[in-house]
């Protein structure tokens, strides 16, 4: 048995956004009790983490290590279409994930106790971000 929905997210600029809850709540809305839950996000300056959940700290300094390793407006990115942060934000994504794979058991995901599922957002303005959430199982 499978089920499949697509989510949009508001977000409110650069920056993790905890999307968990919401996730768990489709994965329990399907009735199943153990299998797998895909999530993918249909964007090329987003991504997708599963991180820490407890302490914020660990988002932020997630945070700096981006922007000192792909800072918004290096000479060396010729794609700037969109603005400084333009190329910066789809080199953040390749190197973070599009697709995530998360076990389900008794109905909702198998995260560890300090486990948020988060959608980054990579771009400086907000946006609007659909994932496509497909899960398997019985």
């Amino acid at each position: 048995m499978y089920c499949q929905e697509s989510l949009w997210f508001k977000t409110q600029g650069r920056g993790t956004h905890e999307i968990s809850d919401r996730i768990n709540a489709m994965v329990s809305g399907c009735g199943l009790s153990m299998g797998l839950c895909h999530i993918f996000i249909h964007h090329t300056s987003a991504s997708l983490i599963i991180c820490e959940n407890a302490d914020p700290l660990v988002r932020e300094d997630l945070e700096c290590f981006m922007a000192a390793n792909v800072p918004d407006g290096d000479p060396m990115f010729k794609h700037r279409s969109e603005g400084p942060d333009d190329m910066p934000a789809h080199v953040r994504s390749v190197l973070t994930a599009t697709e995530l794979t998360i076990p389900i058991s008794e109905g909702r995901c198998a995260l560890g106790t300090w486990q948020g599922i988060y959608l980054w957002e990579h771009r400086i303005s907000p946006h609007r971000r659909m994932l496509t959430i497909t899960v398997s199982g019985e």
